[in-house]
């Protein structure tokens, strides 16, 4: 599996309920999360080189995997995408844990009204994961449609069964 680029000057993994997670960043922000898929990680090809940002999201994620937080406070990059995916991801960032918002719902509350279809690739696209919260979106039924993290549908279940956010089997 080749890696993304551009390389990221550091790098961390840990074990979660979901399997193996990854982390990268610099001293400043959090880059991207991945949680394992097909039994691969982005960058599983490159030594871990921690930070100190790195080991409090690590260390984060693993008092939210405890049921022990319910929020993230560490800076996270979102300003590598288009300026819609960065209105999106900003959308993401405000559901709160154990809230969810439908495609429609986070459009409308984005001025996006009537972009279902954009948004739901704009939160397929988000860099980082349970960080910024996009298994809190589903369809206007309740139904999940996707997820394009971990292992798709059964990640995202979980990590609603996780927040007790009700949908629809």
């Amino acid at each position: 599996m080749s890696s993304p680029s551009p390389l990221p000057p550091n790098l961390i993994r840990l074990s979660s309920p979901l399997g193996d997670l990854e982390l990268t960043g610099d001293d400043r922000e959090v880059w991207s999360l991945a949680i394992i898929r097909n039994g691969h990680l982005p960058f599983e090809g490159l030594p871990e080189s921690p930070n100190p940002l790195l080991r409090q999201a690590a260390a984060q994620l693993t008092e939210y995997f405890a049921g022990e937080r319910t929020d993230f406070d560490v800076p996270v990059r979102l300003s590598r995408g288009t300026e819609f995916q960065r209105s999106v991801w900003a959308g993401l960032a405000a559901i709160p844990f154990g809230a969810h918002l439908s495609y429609g719902e986070l459009g409308r509350s984005i001025g996006k009204c009537g972009a279902g279809r954009a948004i739901g690739g704009a939160v397929g696209a988000n860099p980082a994961p349970i960080l910024v919260g996009c298994h809190r979106v589903l369809a206007s039924n309740g139904r999940i449609t996707g997820f394009s993290a971990g292992e798709g549908i059964p990640t995202k279940q979980w990590l609603l069964r996780h927040e007790s956010i009700e949908y629809v089997g």
